[in-house]
């Protein structure tokens, strides 16, 4: 090329210069967007200035760099005194011992390699579009990291790989970002000597570069940018020249443990490149899909490739054909079984078929697999026959699923992270896992990380995590297979308290959250269906679930009387009987027990109202155990006036009418001995308002009821419905209406002629007590007394007591004298104003 007699001469780095032709050849190199023409000589080319601190070069600063270019050597003793790096970061360490053990099987993942070097060896001049950074991202064990190493290895061996770095998660300073900058810097001094310089000249300038007070992007800016450029300036540029760009490989960023140091690195590239567009580098990058890396690379200027997408059938099988056959060709007590046994090729095609189908195209599964099949176990089971058990997998892999999930049975939360993804009825992102389980990002991947070989841990945080087969989720939930891996049913109560805690964040779009609100009571239903020998020990769990869930819902109207009559009926209503037994309106009801649907249970064919799991039954009746949510005993006295208010409500067979005949004297059981003595011998008057005001609120919507209830209480003598009708000019079908729903403390005769009266509501206790003539008497004198306006006996029986005490009952005594001055015939009756009063002596 060019004149013969042209000879080479070194460049100022110990590059040699080919011969150029005598002309001169024209170089565009934009590195200050400046032209250069007529280069015969490398070292009479310009290629701008090389910033080191560009406010310093601006001024006319002195440039530590240029300095170091005058000829200065650096001896290695000197380097070795200001270097730190991480010895067992690059792709030449001891891979058995600093992991990942990674490489690419011959034969597989060909177009994926060569898709990066025709990348790499893309020139940089004249090609400006062509990104400088490569980021190959995939789930764990889909091959990023055999992928790095090859291309490594590849440009290791032409000699323009500037450095590697495989991050590795839990490893000290492989997991950090601390020594990265350094570690990168003293590689690229070894493969390019000419940097070294310029390395020790910025760190004798700025001794601080090498602490850790020192952001990482002045670090990389200053150890490792510029010094690479000033040697392409003095040299190195005629070899990316002719052989290509140099390459840097970063392998696994998603294991380091520094986000935000993640972030700056990326971002500090980026701006590297768009700053010196023209620089002969290349950074290969790969790591799963990470927030954080993902919001910086997947940007212009960046080439993206998913490696899962290049997942090939072929590969594997590729990889198993080969593995196998080397595997017999080497181990001869298994090639004389081959033989012995006629079996020819081995495994066959179709096996091989059958276990490339299993595997999905996971390549670390299927070293999992191979390894499974063929290396010596404690089973005792030759590779023959453990084959067949692998083209089974359900149970055939239980050996190689308890040798797996052995690596991480000592990580803390193994137990809750593994029978969560066996028990769950979806899968779920590790971001989801994390947030429903209350753990961090890290510690479900430490124990992750440990199963890839048999769970797919997805490229990025926000896709869901699964497993390589089927057969594991048998596995987990089978305990005579899985021993001491056995995720236990009862897990799922714990699963549904976690819901519960994270459905709580209000219109959260997050996919805990959305799972949670959709499957709480799923999982307490699986948990309450659970025979009791399997529910194990749940009473803190249970009881946090409960308290979380009531706590929830305690404000709404009514909230404690729709959950204490459930907790104590004696056999479950519907909501409509729970909403007459309490004269509620069925709204009030469902809106309480479907804020509660977790926990109660309400059935589609009959509408009964129970709970899912009896245990609510024992917490609600144990103060100690439920605090504010204590169903008390005395709940069982309101139960029985409600009941007493609908049991001789005989005109509808209702479920609460019925209920009310059939259980009214069990709520009456719970009154204590005292309790019923007093009651049968003198009914006190807050005893009286709990039955009046449930009977009367049944029927105060009602057109009239006010005027018909307060005519009835007033009139001095009784009338039938008719002359209630005719003295409040109304309809008689209205008098009904509302005497029908408060038949049990009014007497509504079938014949409109007959006189409307008190009812008579405890001829049948005879049962509970021996007086029970008496306590007939008194409360049938009382209902009189408060309805019929028998004076007379209501002040009988209250000498000194006002008739009206409770605010309820209040309710239902509007101005009866305005009632009955509104509607009265003075002159059928025979009465004036001032004497209609004297005859209402009501202290109100």
């Amino acid at each position: 090329m060019g004149d013969s007699s042209a000879k080479k001469s070194p460049g100022p780095g110990g590059v040699s210069s080919p011969d150029l032709p005598s002309g001169g050849i024209n170089i565009y190199y934009n590195y200050s967007n400046c032209q250069i023409n007529n280069v015969g000589h490398i070292e009479n080319a310009n290629f701008g200035d090389v910033r080191v601190d560009h406010d310093d070069t601006r001024r006319g600063g002195s440039d530590p760099l240029k300095t170091a270019a005058e000829g200065q050597g650096v001896s290695g003793s000197e380097l070795d005194a200001i270097l730190t790096p991480i010895t067992d970061a690059s792709y030449t360490r001891n891979r058995k011992i600093s992991p990942p053990d990674s490489d690419c099987f011959p034969g597989t993942r060909e177009d994926v390699i060569q898709g990066i070097t025709d990348w790499v060896d893309s020139p940089v001049l004249f090609n400006t579009d062509t990104p400088h950074v490569f980021w190959t991202h995939g789930y764990v064990g889909c091959g990023k990291s055999s992928v790095s190493q090859a291309v490594s290895q590849r440009y290791g061996g032409k000699g323009r790989l500037l450095g590697s770095f495989f991050f590795y998660r839990n490893s000290g300073d492989r997991s950090r970002m601390v020594r990265f900058a350094v570690t990168l810097a003293s590689q690229m001094m070894a493969a390019v000597p000419a940097t070294k310089p310029f390395y020790k000249a910025a760190v004798e300038a700025d001794p601080t570069l090498l602490t850790q007070g020192t952001s990482l992007s002045t670090q990389m800016e200053r150890l490792v940018y510029q010094p690479f450029n000033a040697a392409v300036k003095r040299g190195l540029i005629l070899k990316t020249l002719f052989q290509g760009p140099f390459l840097v490989v970063v392998d696994g960023l998603d294991e380091c443990e520094d986000k935000l140091e993640v972030k700056e690195f990326i971002e500090h590239l980026l701006d590297f490149f768009k700053r010196h567009p023209s620089t002969p580098l290349r950074f290969f990058i790969t790591s799963r899909v990470e927030r954080h890396i993902e919001e910086c690379l997947n940007v212009a200027g960046v080439r993206l490739d998913d490696l899962v997408a290049h997942g090939s059938d072929d590969d594997i099988l590729t990889f198993l054909e080969t593995s196998f056959r080397q595997r017999v060709e080497k181990d001869r007590v298994l090639a004389a079984e081959v033989q012995s046994n006629g079996i020819g090729q081995w495994p066959t095609r179709d096996d091989l078929k059958t276990l490339v189908h299993h595997i999905g195209g996971s390549f670390i599964f299927a070293s999992a697999l191979f390894k499974y099949i063929v290396e010596p176990s404690e089973d005792g089971l030759t590779p023959t026959t453990r084959l067949p058990l692998a083209l089974d997998m359900n149970p055939g892999l239980d050996g190689l699923y308890t040798f797996t999930l052995a690596r991480s049975q000592r990580l803390h939360h193994f137990s809750n992270v593994i029978s969560t993804l066996a028990l769950l009825f979806q899968p779920l992102s590790i971001t989801a896992i994390t947030e429903l389980l209350g753990l961090r990002t890290f510690e479900v991947l430490h124990i992750l990380v440990n199963l890839q070989a048999i769970v797919h841990i997805p490229g990025t945080d926000e896709r869901p995590v699964t497993f390589c087969h089927t057969s594991l989720r048998d596995f987990l939930t089978t305990e005579s297979r899985s021993g001491r891996f056995f995720a236990p049913p009862s897990h799922h109560l714990y699963l549904s308290y976690r819901c519960s805690l994270v459905q709580d964040e209000p219109e959260s779009e997050k996919a805990a959250t959305l799972y949670g609100r959709g499957n709480c009571g799923n999982h307490f239903e699986k948990f309450a269906r659970l025979p009791p020998y399997l529910q194990g020990s749940f009473l803190e769990t249970v009881d946090a679930l409960y308290a979380l869930i009531l706590a929830r819902s305690q404000s709404l109207v009514h909230f404690f009387d729709v959950l204490w009559t459930v907790a104590l009926l004696f056999e479950p209503l519907p909501i409509s009987g729970i909403a007459q037994l309490l004269g509620l309106q069925a709204s009030a009801v469902s809106g309480v027990l479907s804020s509660l649907q977790v926990i109660i249970y309400i059935s589609s064919d009959t509408s009964l109202v129970s709970f899912r799991h009896p245990s609510l039954y024992d917490y609600l009746t144990t103060e100690s155990r439920s605090e504010c949510f204590f169903a008390p005993p005395s709940f069982h006295r309101h139960l029985f006036y409600c009941c007493l208010a609908l049991r001789d409500e005989q005109q509808t067979e209702t479920a609460a009418t019925v209920y009310s005949i059939v259980h009214h004297t069990k709520h009456f059981s719970f009154f204590s001995t005292s309790e019923q003595e007093q009651l049968a011998a003198s009914p006190s008057l807050q005893i009286l308002d709990a039955f009046y005001t449930p009977a009367l609120s049944k029927a105060q919507h009602l057109p009239h009821f006010s005027a018909i209830i307060s005519t009835i209480a007033s009139l001095i003598v009784p009338l039938s419905i008719a002359g209630v009708a005719e003295l409040l000019s109304i309809d008689p079908s209205e008098v009904v209406q509302v005497l029908v729903n408060i038949q049990a403390i009014i007497n509504s005769p079938g014949n409109n002629d007959l006189p409307v009266t008190g009812q008579s509501l405890f001829l049948e206790l005879g049962q509970l007590s021996t007086s029970n003539q008496t306590l007939s008497y008194h409360l049938f004198s009382f209902t009189r007394a408060f309805f019929t306006l028998n004076w007379g006996d209501m002040h009988r029986h209250l000498p000194s007591k006002p008739l009206v005490t409770s605010p309820d009952v209040l309710n239902f005594w509007p101005s009866l004298e305005s009632a009955i001055l509104l509607r009265l015939n003075f002159k059928t009756v025979g009465c004036t104003r001032a004497s209609v009063s004297s005859e209402l002596v009501v202290s109100v």
